[in-house]
């Protein structure tokens, strides 16, 4: 006989169930494009944000725009306006993801 054997359970017609869901709260923080003071999610620290910028398609079109009006030594300009870039929130503590602000 086997001794760590136990029998399965098998629903029965007419039997009560029981469904458990669990949900998790965020809190939706407003980010903008300058660092902003907040609760860092994994750490819960309260920190001031480190951004990072990053082009965007938009970025890359505006300098194609540029190229093709001729305009040569203004096609690096996108790449240097914060206006064209979205900025990428992390944790200084911790490095944690904290979100993006899209332009």
């Amino acid at each position: 006989m086997n001794q760590g054997y136990t029998p399965a359970q098998t629903y029965q017609p007419g039997a009560p169930q029981v469904i458990i869901q669990t949900t998790t709260t965020t809190n939706v923080v407003p980010i903008g494009s300058e660092p902003s003071r907040v609760q860092c999610p994994s750490c819960h620290a309260d920190i001031l944000t480190t951004v990072k910028r990053t082009p965007t398609g938009r970025t890359h079109c505006w300098a194609l725009v540029l190229c093709l009006l001729f305009c040569w030594p203004c096609v690096c300009v996108p790449y240097c306006m914060d206006s064209c870039q979205n900025a990428e929130h992390s944790c200084p503590n911790c490095g944690a993801y904290i979100g993006t602000y899209e332009q």
